[in-house]
């Protein structure tokens, strides 16, 4: 019998080589590991959160670098914001800020290293008014004490990770928790039928495919069927994926971020025309924005029809509207060139399949609604 992960992966290679079309032109990378726990990862891609949470007192897998009893943690942590009716994606952040705070340990007083007199999985401080000693070192306790300051923020579940944990846990690192996002994702959705893939706000698990932000924190930048694919057989050296749609339908950032860089891209000829359609063979991306989020992961949106509407170091909300569809640059038509890196890494080597890339994060490309 086939295992999951290699059935996904042969579906993407064989849609892959039936794709056609279209240009682009930078790069992307994915995170395909060959062992079970990538499998499980994978296979609960494709479902957001129906099944529920697993039970805290089942035997449980380690994941990624956390051993059973910090992934038992983790699950009294989902299990305690779905009795409290909050939705997935304040799981993932609850996780990724304990994850930050004790690395998803219930810690006990440090003595001299500790914080204050912070404690438990969140260091939350008994002289700061967050409960008993004992009280913090509860999972549970700990866990419905954050979620109910969490629901007290206007807006949370629309901020970026980060800043909904910072008005949490007022830290002395405010941008430390950005970076456990995509594992908190990947915990939430193994332990909890892939829940991190549901709309972002909604209770009810649906799905995210409609371009509704997931509770992994990604929406689609752009509703529209995919054309020229990742890496093709006849085009080896095409780092992203095209979207096809008429011009100056509104492009989304893909995910909250900080602008890392907009320009006109230059052509073959080292000319700056990106305020006229482009042609195959010219070159360049055109007018193009790169985005930088959680995880160092980076998104590339390329051929623009004018100037972009956001600047460098912006910092931009996911479904925020970031430009418009052109046909600048090395283009054949209207279309949206999307990448995805890893790493920051601006080159052909941290290029990721992005339609593999944003299946996991519960915000499949090609559909249009």
């Amino acid at each position: 019998m086939s295992r999951p992960r290699k059935i996904v992966v042969l579906v993407a290679s064989v849609v892959s080589l039936l794709l056609l079309c279209c240009c682009g032109g930078v790069t992307v990378l994915l995170l395909n590991r060959a062992d079970d726990e990538g499998e499980q990862l994978i296979s609960t891609s494709f479902n957001c959160g129906q099944g529920g949470p697993v039970d805290p007192d089942a035997e449980l897998p380690r994941i990624q670098q956390y051993s059973a009893e910090q992934i038992r943690n983790a699950a009294i942590i989902i299990n305690v914001g779905k009795s409290l009716k909050m939705p997935p994606r304040a799981w993932v952040i609850a996780v990724a800020t304990a994850m930050q705070e004790s690395q998803l340990t219930n810690l006990g007083h440090l003595g001299k290293k500790n914080d204050h007199d912070s404690q438990g999985m969140f260091q939350q401080r008994p002289s700061s008014g967050w409960g008993t000693p004992a009280q913090v070192r509860d999972p549970v306790y700990s866990s419905t004490k954050f979620y109910q300051k969490l629901r007290t923020i206007k807006g949370w579940d629309k901020l970026p990770l980060t800043r909904a944990a910072q008005k949490v846990q007022i830290s002395a690192y405010p941008d430390a928790y950005a970076k456990h996002e995509p594992i908190a994702t990947q915990i939430v959705n193994q332990l909890a039928d892939g829940a991190a893939n549901a709309v972002g706000d909604s209770l009810s698990m649906e799905c995210a495919s409609a371009g509704k932000v997931a509770a992994s924190g990604w929406t689609v930048p752009l509703k529209a069927p995919v054309g020229s694919g990742f890496r093709t057989a006849s085009r080896p050296t095409h780092q992203g994926v095209d979207l096809s749609v008429e011009k100056h339908r509104p492009i989304l950032a893909a995910a909250s971020g900080v602008v890392s860089m907009v320009k006109c891209d230059e052509d073959f000829r080292g000319r700056q025309t990106c305020n006229v359609d482009g042609y195959p063979g010219k070159g360049g991306c055109g007018w193009m924005v790169e985005i930088i989020h959680a995880g160092n992961v980076m998104t590339r949106y390329c051929h623009l029809v004018q100037r972009p509407l956001v600047r460098e170091n912006q910092q931009v909300a996911a479904g925020e509207m970031i430009g418009r569809v052109g046909s600048s640059g090395n283009s054949s038509g209207p279309h949206l060139h999307f990448e995805v890196h890893l790493n920051n890494d601006r080159s052909r080597h941290g290029a990721v399949d992005p339609v593999q890339f944003m299946q996991k994060t519960g915000a499949p490309l090609g559909r249009e609604e």
